[in-house]
């Protein structure tokens, strides 16, 4: 498996999703079998190194292919693009870590167990955001209790946006460790856990979400919950430097995706009706939008493939087309037509949709905090 050979996979799975379009998104929740045919066309390799039989190969190397699949499976499926998107985006906690970690036993442990279960055809998730948190991970509450060995633990605390709960078999999450005074990474394997609170696992609320509605990014509640330390200790904000700028472009490349649908689209409905000028300006107007939003993606891409800490410049780009993409998808809803608002047309679901790059990953104060602060650094 290459990755040229991944992207026609995904492409023609796209294409089939693509005709199934109406009644997969007015879904609620997610559909073990999509990820077992996602699995089946090679999409969890793409959190695997090379030299592992993936098809990870660097930061600089991997961040546009991978982007360039998500973007395109985003035309067919947007929920399903985005908790896809989780997998290669915190497995990257792993893949991007300093080299000089492989010379201890305890890293190297823990690297071929996590390897092993995406051969295994594992799927890797989130559930990092707790309410109140604001989406800062600094600010998590959630307490850690070591256990027996270096990196066990429990874990005890509530958290939000689990995104494809159910589907994940292991999320990663963020616990203030007992003595500590920074929160750390760890890992929960979900696989067989009930959320009945019969094994510290609670489901509190299950998604509801206005926009990527069947994504089941559920409420959970862990009680004394195992848990396993991320085997790199104080980790949690070099992992951020380290990896920021590659999931920033993950979590894009799905919006991308999903704005280059709405416009091929609104295209093929247009060219039938004969337009007024104010359908024509605003159409001209979505297509330089358009145009903004593919080449901040860009910038953002190649800021990834020649730099160093490129987070500030991944943020703002990711912030501009957040903004960007809700206000093409309003303008371009009212070119369409009233016809937009039923559940019956995709757009109103696109609209929300792309609302949720600037809503959630990260939310807009902490999107615009972390850019002024990153001025002055």
């Amino acid at each position: 498996m290459n990755i040229s050979a991944l992207q026609d996979n995904i492409a023609a799975i796209a294409d089939q999703f693509e005709t199934d379009r109406p009644a997969r998104q007015l879904r609620r929740h997610l559909d073990h079998a999509d990820f077992d045919q996602l699995r089946d066309a090679g999409l969890p390799l793409v959190g695997l190194p090379a030299n592992e039989g993936g098809l990870w190969q660097s930061v600089a190397e991997s961040t546009r292919p991978i982007c360039e699949t998500l973007r395109r499976l985003a035309r067919g499926d947007s929920s399903v693009a985005l908790v896809c998107a989780m997998h290669p985006a915190v497995l990257s906690y792993w893949l991007t870590a300093p080299a000089e970690l492989a010379d201890h036993q305890l890293w190297d442990d823990q690297c071929r167990d996590i390897f092993a279960s995406v051969r295994d055809g594992h799927w890797w998730g989130t559930i990092t955001s707790e309410p109140g948190s604001g989406g800062d991970i600094t600010q998590s509450k959630t307490e850690a209790k070591h256990g027996e060995g270096d990196t066990s633990y429990f874990i005890t605390g509530r958290k939000h946006f689990g995104s494809g709960s159910g589907i994940m078999s292991y999320m990663v999450t963020t616990a203030l460790p007992e003595g500590g005074d920074l929160p750390e990474w760890f890992f929960v394997n979900l696989r067989d856990a009930s959320w009945d609170g019969s094994q510290g696992l609670s489901l509190l609320a299950e998604w509801d979400g206005h926009g990527m509605i069947a994504t089941q990014s559920h409420s959970l509640s862990f009680d004394h919950f195992p848990a396993t330390r991320m085997a790199w200790s104080h980790s949690l904000l070099p992992v951020t430097v380290n990896a920021g700028g590659f999931i920033g472009c993950l979590f894009t490349s799905v919006i991308v995706g999903i704005i280059d649908e709405a416009v091929a689209a609104a295209r093929q409905i247009l060219s039938t009706k004969e337009l007024g000028s104010f359908e024509r300006t605003e159409w001209t107007r979505v297509e330089m939008e358009h145009w903004l939003i593919v080449q901040a993606f860009e910038g953002m891409l190649r800021a990834i493939e020649t730099g160093d800490d490129v987070r500030r410049d991944v943020l703002i780009g990711k912030t501009a087309i957040a903004e960007l993409s809700e206000t093409m998808m309003t303008r371009l809803c009212r070119i369409v037509g009233g016809s937009t608002l039923g559940r019956r047309s995709p757009f109103g679901f696109w609209l929300n949709d792309v609302r949720a790059l600037g809503f959630l990953r990260p939310p807009w104060p902490l999107a615009f905090k972390t850019v002024e602060e990153s001025r002055s650094e």
